[in-house]
């Protein structure tokens, strides 16, 4: 099946459609610092395991970032 993750087209097969198994994928190296969009909507952090994507899914990663200066 075929979604797009942060504007790119990728394909993945149906077993491991859930957000968990993208992150993995992706080589996310800290998933529980990464908000997840599914369609435009956040999906809750104990929920990537159980949220199966679909063909055309849109996911976007926001990546925590710290920093500053003084």
């Amino acid at each position: 099946m075929e979604i797009t993750v942060n504007g790119e087209s990728q394909l993945m097969s149906d077993n491991e459609a859930t957000i968990s198994r993208l992150l993995e994928i992706s080589k996310v190296e800290s998933p529980d610092m990464v908000a997840v969009q599914l369609n435009g909507v956040f999906v809750e952090l104990n929920s990537y395991s159980t949220t199966v994507l679909n063909q055309n899914d849109d996911v976007e990663f926001l990546f925590f970032m710290g920093g500053g200066s003084r």
